[in-house]
Order: structure tokens, then sequence, then C-alpha cells
């Protein structure tokens, strides 16, 4: 999943948007960029889930 964040949102909008995704939707920030111009691009992955047998 890809976030595209504009230079006028706040940074503050912006991190709060990306934990709400890590947060519920299980995904973890994979790279961030700064582009020329402000636009910052975030890319975030899917939680690996490691699951434990239960016998």
């Amino acid at each position: 999943m890809v976030i595209t964040c504009q230079p006028r949102e706040s940074l503050t909008e912006v991190r709060r948007r990306i934990v709400d995704h890590a947060e519920y939707g299980k995904w973890e920030l994979r790279r961030s960029r700064l582009y020329t111009g402000g636009v910052r691009k975030y890319w975030l992955r899917r939680r690996i889930m490691k699951v434990r047998p239960t016998l």
C-alpha cells in the first residue's frame, strides 16, 4: 500500500493516518521518501503473523 501526502498536509495528520493503518489494518512501514516539492510517499506492507501450533 502506498500513501502519498501533499506538502500542505501537516506531519501529525500524516502520522495519524499511518498509525491507524498499522494498528487496525495490520500494516507496517516499509519505506518513506521525501521528494522535491515536499511530496512524501510512504510504502506499507502487511505484517507477517506467525501461527503457533495449538497441539
